[in-house]
């Protein structure tokens, strides 16, 4: 065991921008970075080793080998329960739903998908689309889905940087331009596109819409979107220990020190720590590995005690 650090995927969605090349230094051939997934062991999206004994590795091919790494929860390993990404959107995202588990179709290998929302930069005024604001019925959905009046019924929340949202299931929703997110959700890829714009991709053709299975998904229920806060705060001098987030999928913490910080990794999950600012060092059984904004590290599961050593800034995960 050691701390082992990702290569991550990148994906060049039309919506794209440069952002993630020019914050954290993302080496894509790619001109435009839409997506960079940073914990997945996905075929259609996969991590790699970057470090240590493991170099070159597949993540994928990691777990397969050794199911603890995930941790006991989850030793019968069937893929890691968790996607973390970075997102860049320079223009809107398609207005969207993710089924359930309970609503996901198996038959069509539908997956349900929860995720949060860390805002981790946002331009003044930069606003996501956040549910429906007012009793709708399911005709006048797909109605205004095909005339593209349907903006004017969901909620338009503006956004900051450290701002904190839980997208349920169901949740219609949508990222606007001039926000980059810290994306942790269910090990899920799909999504049924409401409305896009009526956009063409880089061939001219426009993106396939799912109105109609979109609509048997959808929570029809006004909601009125709220910030999730900071919670179960734990603060000294030189750090802070945040609880910020926790579903029945995953449990987010955020980590900001400006000295070290030791933290414990047990044999019920893995840790994955996403740096979001800051320079600094993992140190673990005598040995340092460097970290620099935007890396990825993996921690397995049963690795014990770890210090992060440094000023940074850091996103959490274990499930």
């Amino acid at each position: 065991m050691y701390p082992i650090k990702l290569k991550p995927s990148f994906k060049d969605y039309l919506w794209g921008g440069k952002n993630l090349k020019y914050i954290y230094n993302k080496n894509s051939e790619f001109d435009i970075i839409a997506e960079s997934w940073e914990l997945s062991d996905r075929d259609d999206g996969m991590c790699y080793i970057e470090n240590g004994e493991f170099k070159g590795m597949s993540l994928k091919e990691l777990l397969e080998k050794n199911p603890g790494f995930i941790g006991r929860k989850y030793i019968e390993y069937e893929k890691l329960p968790v996607l973390i990404k970075f997102i860049d959107a320079s223009k809107e995202l398609s207005i969207q739903v993710h089924p359930s588990d309970e609503t996901a179709d198996k038959s069509e290998n539908e997956e349900g998908k929860a995720e949060m929302w860390y805002i981790v930069k946002s331009e003044p005024g930069a606003f996501i689309y956040y549910g429906l604001n007012s009793i709708i019925t399911k005709e006048k959905m797909i109605e205004m889905a095909e005339n593209g009046s349907i903006c004017n019924v969901l909620n338009k929340v503006k956004v900051n940087a450290g701002d904190i949202y839980y997208i349920l299931p169901g949740t219609i929703h949508a990222i606007g331009k001039g926000i980059v997110i810290a994306e942790i959700q269910q090990n899920s890829n799909t999504t049924f596109r409401v409305y896009d714009y009526n956009r063409t991709d880089k061939d001219g053709k426009k993106r396939p819409l799912h109105i109609k299975r979109a609509v048997e998904v959808i929570d029809f229920e006004p909601i009125v979107p709220e910030n999730i806060c900071d919670n179960n705060r734990i603060e000294t001098e030189d750090f802070s220990f945040s609880n910020i987030f926790q579903c029945n999928y995953f449990k987010v913490a955020k980590v900001e020190s400006s000295k070290k910080v030791i933290l414990n990794c047990g044999s019920d999950s893995f840790h994955s720590l996403l740096f979001l600012e800051g320079f600094g060092k993992i140190v673990y059984n005598d040995k340092e590995y460097e970290v620099s904004p935007g890396d990825s590290y993996f921690i397995p599961a049963g690795s014990g005690a770890y210090e992060v050593d440094g000023k940074f800034n850091i996103l959490l995960t274990t499930v």
